[in-house]
């Protein structure tokens, strides 16, 4: 364990430096209209992905009907997260929901969805979820797991909660109840993996989008309308600079793509963690 010690503070040093980098960096920046968060995200979130127009239209097409047949279809001006489960894209998208027209695309990036695998195993279920305060969030405590994995991703990461929702079951026939999360991963084994289907059914994204999203509140609508002395506003960062546009609504959808898309490339070859006793073998989310 020892031996580990130094990597675990290096790499906690090295993301509160990268936290707080962030955070003077946005000070610097004028957020006067809803899509200069577009420059924000392109200059502080490290993994992209670079999606063609016609690819952008695509999904802003795809979120507008699963939004609908949940009966949102006059939602005010927000944000909306977007996530592809399709184990040939695995990717995140942060789009713009205006007053009329097609969403606009603010930035995507490569995430993780449910795989298959051992017991208690799903699949990220599809559809529109709501994050409310029924689902208070909570943060990553940074602590290892059994396999020395930080399955939440450093401390203070923010985990994005929406509740126990019914999935299908990989480790056996039909549905179960998981709860569905968003979240950081470990920065040091499972953040490269981003890209692929890797967890066990929540959704895993970078950890300076998870950042970008907590620091700007874009899924905060029911955070903020809670007021100062709101019962989960302890989980809310006090140097948070929230908009004026902050939505709630995460949407799951699946391409059902044949094929893996060239602007989402599959991800690099992952570093293995080290190895513990079999004895002591846990799991991550």
């Amino acid at each position: 364990m020892a031996c580990r010690s130094p990597l675990l503070l290096r790499t906690t040093l090295a993301f509160l430096c990268l936290l707080t980098m962030l955070v003077a960096t946005r000070e610097s920046f004028a957020f006067e209209s809803p899509l200069d968060l577009k420059a924000i995200y392109h200059a502080q979130v490290d993994r992209q992905l670079d999606i063609p127009p016609e690819e952008q239209n695509y999904y802003a097409g795809q979120l507008t009907t699963a939004l609908a047949q949940a009966g949102l279809n006059n939602l005010p001006p927000q944000y909306v997260v977007l996530v592809d489960r399709s184990p040939q894209v695995q990717a995140v998208f942060l789009y713009w929901l205006p007053d009329a027209g097609l969403p606009q695309l603010i930035g995507a990036s490569p995430a993780s969805t449910g795989r298959q695998g051992g017991f208690m195993y799903y699949e990220t279920p599809t559809g529109v979820f709501e994050h409310s305060l029924n689902n208070p969030d909570f943060r990553a405590e940074g602590t290892e797991n059994a396999q020395g994995i930080m399955g939440y991703g450093s401390k203070g990461m923010r985990v994005y909660d929406f509740g126990w929702v019914r999935a299908q079951r990989t480790w056996r026939s039909g549905e179960g109840i998981m709860r569905l999360q968003m979240h950081a991963t470990d920065p040091r084994y499972l953040e490269q993996r981003l890209g692929s289907v890797q967890s066990m059914g929540c959704i895993r994204i970078p950890a300076t989008l998870n950042i970008l999203i907590d620091h700007y509140g874009l899924l905060d609508a029911d955070y903020d309308t809670a007021g100062p002395e709101g019962r989960q506003n302890w989980v809310l960062l006090p140097n948070r600079g929230p908009t004026p546009w902050a939505g709630r609504y995460l949407v799951i959808i699946d391409s059902e793509r044949a094929a893996r898309p060239a602007w989402s490339p599959n991800p690099l070859k992952p570093v293995k963690p080290p190895k513990r006793p079999a004895n002591t073998a846990g799991r991550q989310p």
